[in-house]
């Protein structure tokens, strides 16, 4: 695998520290929907798991069950000595700018949103360079010419999915139609799947055949409806394949396993550094799921078609749009 980890223009290095082991404490607080949620949460969840395997050294974690714990997670974190504390999820941003800078020697990571504090590492994805890419298999395996989408909480980092997602599908097949809809405007839309999958069944209804989440929790209703109904869903974040075998055309991966294992890895070794890091198909920070579970939904002509738009996004020659770089979609 080539390296994640190619520090950005904004990166600042924070520990010169040596390559030999240090004595660490690592931590891990975990979004809504906790850390079995088989999609973002659990990706990190999996990447702590790997460090303790290979290293032998065990970590503490915590599952927020309202938005009144992010502050307290991260700071009783810090108290009780642990080091590195990483947190997944854009909605500690607030709560780890205070914390950061009450314990200035305490490092910090954060998933899906920049804190510019120098003991902090951002992790960022490009989701609309992966979403693109999945939107070409959408409609590439659509028998109606329909797909959809649907989201989790209304925010600009889950319209950055949808709309790399209707670039992929619309720039494969000009005439499809793209249904999207969004769960909610609270944190619940993480871990609503009855809502979920009331909102495939309407997509499906409407002649969707394909249906991509970016949902966490309230995606796997998404998935369970488009297997009862005969029609295939898309994942996200982790590789979902395999909650419906044949039912999943493929996921998009997002790996939130390897920041967060890197982060303990970095902070062990002494090679710690903050900034901020910008993760996409160019450094396999996403990509999309082909294992025994799709196999047979993947055809060669969709492979040749994605590893061609995979090298072309890299290249330069498709330019991806970023709905947060300009908070709208073109398409």
């Amino acid at each position: 695998m080539k390296k994640l980890f190619l520090l950005g223009a904004a990166a600042l290095a924070l520990t010169a520290g040596g390559a030999a082991a240090q004595e660490i404490q690592p931590a891990l607080a975990y979004d809504l929907g906790g850390k079995f949620d088989k999609s973002f949460n659990e990706a990190a969840y999996v990447g702590a798991e790997k460090f303790k395997a290979d290293t032998g050294i065990a970590y503490r974690d915590f599952e927020i069950q309202n938005d009144s714990q992010r502050e307290q997670a991260l700071r009783n974190f810090a108290r009780r000595g642990a080091n590195p504390v990483v947190a997944i999820g854009f909605s500690y941003a607030n709560a780890l700018e205070k914390v950061a800078k009450e314990f200035p020697d305490t490092k910090f990571a954060i998933v899906d949103m920049v804190v510019d504090l120098p003991n902090v590492r951002s992790i960022v994805f490009k989701e609309h360079e992966g979403s693109y890419i999945v939107g070409k298999l959408a409609v590439m395996a659509s028998e109606t010419g329909k797909v959809g989408f649907v989201g989790g909480m209304d925010i600009p980092l889950i319209r950055k999915f949808a709309c790399g997602y209707k670039q992929g599908v619309l720039e494969t097949k000009a005439d499809a139609e793209v249904f999207e809809n969004m769960t909610g405007t609270t944190g619940a839309a993480w871990t609503d799947p009855v809502k979920g999958g009331e909102l495939a069944k309407s997509q499906m209804d409407r002649g969707a055949d394909v249906i991509y989440h970016a949902a966490g929790g309230t995606g796997l209703g998404v998935l369970q409806a488009v297997a009862d109904a005969g029609k295939l869903g898309i994942g996200v974040d982790s590789n979902q394949n395999g909650v419906h075998p044949g039912s999943v055309l493929t996921s998009m991966t997002k790996r939130v396993d390897v920041a967060v294992e890197k982060a303990f890895t970095d902070a062990r070794d002494g090679k710690w550094t903050s900034g901020f890091y910008s993760l996409g198909l160019a450094e396999d920070g996403v990509g999309w799921a082909y294992d025994e579970h799709n196999k047979e939904l993947i055809t060669k002509e969709m492979i040749a078609a994605v590893d061609q738009a995979k090298a072309d996004i890299i290249a330069g020659k498709i330019k991806v749009h970023d709905y947060m770089a300009t908070n709208d979609c073109p398409f």
